[in-house]
């Protein structure tokens, strides 16, 4: 049996009666792979990366890396002696040291065991090469996120922590140093745990994604099950992609299940958790989930209609006063104003039904 890389085991995660995060379990299996913790601000997610590192103590359970014991009730490696990096959030940089001399002091507290990275590729990729030699109160926030990762890619860690990594940076930026910085990760096979509070980042540079919510860790998956096969109520909520509707399973037996919504009628594809035919109940309903067909018997009311560049995102209305919303290429040729009639496509068919 091959070796587990890194594992968490019944860990707790304490910094404050409120922020604190209880009974994670969570395992990294290879080396190279890149994990997400997503959850909202202030939920314990940069907690257990300084526990990690080793800047608080573990609660109770135990952190494992490359089959040491790194943490538990009765052992606490000192954070010099993990060779884990940390990038925070908030500006770390020593003040007193040029952007070269900070990055190059990741260099000096290498202990050379982890995979050699060129400065010069780092400092373009991540676009410094203009404020090297530039003090950190000279640069801004955004710079000095970049700078403290270069300087914590340059350590050679074993494990690399993201507080937030790109959170400062402008969008036009972001994105790019995004794929880029991926790219450099997985070339590299250093292996990497991102905290981010937005859904998009997490699902984008992640191999598996954890969800925080209510002090634990609600679903730890890959991003495309998270997203598309959310695991509580909570969690569905929490990446706000749709909402809940109330329906009939009428035929859970056959490879197609079918169920019958009292306005949309039937609504038909493969049932994620196992319902008995005849059960009620709440069908996570997203954007993506409905067609727009101007031929279609089954009409809404548009109460609202946003440009999203690519879409259009339209709300619309039952005659019972549910709202749902559809996207809508914007090259399509009709677009409709508020009031108007709005055709979807029936019987709605969604790949994956998830019910609760």
């Amino acid at each position: 049996m091959s070796e587990i890389f890194f594992e968490i085991q019944s860990g707790n995660f304490t910094a404050s009666e409120k922020n604190k995060v209880n009974n994670v379990n969570l395992t990294i299996k290879n080396q190279g792979e890149i994990i997400s913790l997503l959850g909202p601000s202030g939920i314990g997610k940069t907690t257990i990366l300084r526990t990690i590192a080793g800047l608080q103590k573990l609660s109770k359970g135990k952190i494992k890396l490359r089959n040491r014991t790194l943490s538990s009730d009765e052992i606490h490696v000192e954070p010099e002696q993990r060779n884990i990096a940390l990038s925070f959030q908030d500006n770390s940089l020593f003040p007193n040291y040029t952007v070269i001399d900070n990055i190059n002091f990741g260099k000096k507290r290498s202990n050379g065991q982890g995979i050699s990275i060129d400065a010069q590729e780092i400092i373009n990729i991540l676009r410094i090469e203009p404020i090297l030699k530039k003090f950190p109160h000279q640069i801004s926030a955004g710079e000095a996120q970049r700078v403290s990762l270069a300087r914590s890619l340059m350590s050679k860690p074993d494990l690399l922590l993201l507080d937030e990594p790109f959170s400062n940076i402008d969008q036009s930026l972001k994105e790019e140093i995004q794929v880029t910085v991926k790219k450099l990760l997985k070339r590299i096979n250093l292996t990497t745990i991102i905290v981010t509070h937005d859904s998009y980042e997490a699902f984008s540079l992640a191999d598996k994604c954890g969800i925080i919510l209510n002090q634990e860790l609600k679903q730890y998956d890959t991003p495309y099950n998270v997203h598309h096969e959310p695991n509580s109520i909570d969690v569905a909520n929490f990446l706000n992609k749709g909402i809940f509707i109330d329906v009939q399973v009428i035929d859970s037996e056959c490879a197609v299940h079918r169920l019958k919504h009292d306005e949309l009628g039937e609504i038909r594809g493969k049932l994620s958790n196992n319902f008995r035919s005849g059960s009620k109940v709440k069908l996570l309903l997203q954007p993506e989930d409905l067609i727009h067909d101007d031929q279609s018997k089954l009409k809404l009311t548009v109460v609202d209609r946003k440009f999203k560049g690519t879409n259009f995102i339209y709300t619309l209305k039952t005659k019972k006063g549910k709202h749902l919303q559809v996207f809508v290429h914007s090259h399509h040729i009709h677009q409709h104003e508020n009031s108007e009639q709005f055709g979807i496509k029936s019987p709605i068919y969604i790949d994956h039904l998830v019910c609760f």
